[in-house]
């Protein structure tokens, strides 16, 4: 059965579509002038980066030439990550007025009589890991996670076929 709209109701909700479209390209414009930035190692280290996360500049402060150069190279690693949080924090800021347009919206389960909400259902990503590539942390040891299978046969690579007169392709 199909859900009747009243003409006033459909002119609401393309109206409201309207507006939060007119919304999203305001934030895009606003996005693109995003800049994070964080400082560390006592003022030594100073990461800048995108509304995209890239590093766009790299300052290093006064006594620099006192670390040494694994030092410097973790405060600039920990400084583009506090820069690309400080980045999230001002998407997140952008985005509030979108997502509470957003919420007034009506669901389509709203709209479609017995059509699921599956909003819920949604999965939460994982962080991802600020750990080096090659850290034990990123790269766990071999055979940790594995699947496990228990309904396989065995068999045994290092034995190899030999081949027989009686084959076709001999």
């Amino acid at each position: 059965m199909a859900y009747e709209f009243d003409r006033a109701e459909l002119e609401s909700i393309v109206s409201d579509a309207r507006e939060q479209l007119r919304t999203v390209a305001r934030i895009q414009q606003q996005r693109a002038q995003l800049i994070g930035t964080a400082t560390v190692s006592n003022k030594r280290v100073t990461v800048s980066v995108n509304a995209d996360g890239i590093v766009v500049e790299t300052k290093f402060g006064p006594g620099i030439e006192n670390l040494g150069f694994s030092a410097i190279a973790k405060a600039v690693t920990e400084a583009a990550q506090l820069a690309a949080k400080d980045l999230n924090e001002k998407n997140r800021e952008l985005m509030t007025p979108l997502q509470s347009q957003r919420a007034r919206l009506p669901k389509l389960s709203d709209l479609i009589q017995g059509m699921p909400d599956l909003r819920g259902e949604l999965p939460t990503p994982p962080e991802p890991s600020l750990k080096p590539p090659n850290s034990a942390e990123r790269n766990p040891l071999p055979g940790a996670d594995e699947m496990q299978f228990t309904d396989v046969e065995s068999y045994d690579h290092d034995h190899e076929v030999q081949p027989r007169t009686t084959e076709a392709g001999w």
